[in-house]
């Protein structure tokens, strides 16, 4: 089975930074995408940000220029470095792992695109 866990969510002020992590564990998988979503109170889950296993990222156009998505392959851990926060960033933030297999530029920006997902994490931006 495998695992994500993310963490790193809190409470912050406008205009500050936090680093979510999405560790993976459990047996070994390839994916072929590793995503974050976020949903606010009352709202569908969203795409928030995507890192193709080729190196390929898209952004959410309202986080562009603001988060960052890198991982680190040695500890099996996508990051999702987020700076300028905003009030409306506010949201449970998952990270979501796939083993489909797609090329299009549409492809991972829906969660019917992903297999395995973390419990989501907390985020919290004060005005």
């Amino acid at each position: 089975q495998v695992q994500l866990v993310e963490s790193g969510g809190g409470l912050v002020q406008a205009g500050g930074s936090l680093r979510l992590s999405c560790a993976a564990s459990g047996r070994t998988f390839r994916w072929y995408a590793m995503g974050w979503f976020r949903q606010a109170p009352g709202k569908e889950r969203e795409f928030v940000t995507v890192l193709r296993s080729g190196g390929i990222i898209y952004y959410e156009d309202s986080v562009k220029g603001r988060i960052t998505i890198s991982r680190d392959n040695a500890k099996n851990t996508v990051y999702l470095q987020m700076n300028s926060l905003k009030p409306e960033d506010t949201a449970v933030y998952y990270c979501a792992a796939s083993v489909k297999y797609c090329s299009g530029y549409g492809c991972y920006r829906n969660s019917d695109d992903y297999n395995y997902w973390g419990q989501g994490t907390q985020v919290t931006v004060s005005s």
